[in-house]
């Protein structure tokens, strides 16, 4: 692994304990912000664009503003009393984070890229989709085929789960601007 991808591990394990810590509502709200993002870089690092993008405008967009739309509606609790409540989670979070750079660094695992992984080790899989995918969708971008054509519904499925929330919060923000 490079060194960008241990800094954006380090970056996301920080953010994650940060948001177990801060007692403070609005700081959490924007450290999660910052996570969710961290996620999304690292998706694309892993060379999972759509998951990228839907971690990004979910998670770090329209999540981070319902949420600040919320403690704007409402009235910030106290945090007297929460530093007693803080260390499970923290802990939880550390270690679930442990247990899977564990599970990176096992040499089982395939490099991002690398030709031993599963699919460039079934090579007929692999050039089906190549060879065939224009001719079995019109599509010429294999990636694309497979995305629009051969997932077609797990990508429409993605597709109204971001609909759904863009109206959502559009819909927050009306009622926002004329209240």
């Amino acid at each position: 692994m490079s060194v960008l991808a241990y800094s954006l591990a380090v970056f996301i394990l920080v953010t994650a304990v940060a948001t177990a810590l801060f007692r403070d509502v609005l700081s959490v709200i924007i450290v999660f912000g910052a996570y969710s993002l961290g996620m999304a870089i690292l998706y694309t690092f892993l060379l999972a664009p759509d998951v990228a993008m839907t971690e990004a405008a979910i998670g770090a967009g329209v999540t981070t503003l319902l949420l600040l739309l919320t403690i704007a509606r409402t009235s910030r609790p106290s945090t007297n009393g929460l530093s007693e409540r803080i260390h499970v989670p923290a802990v939880v979070v550390v270690v679930a984070f442990v247990i899977l750079l564990y599970t990176i660094v096992l040499p089982e695992m395939y490099a991002v890229g690398g030709t031993t992984t599963p699919v460039w080790s079934n090579p007929d899989v692999t050039q089906h989709y190549i060879q065939e995918t224009y001719e079995q969708t019109g599509v010429q971008n294999a990636v694309t085929s497979v995305l629009a054509a051969y997932r077609g519904f797990d990508t429409f499925g993605e597709a109204v789960v971001v609909f759904a929330a863009g109206v959502s919060t559009l819909l927050v923000l009306k009622r926002e601007v004329f209240a």
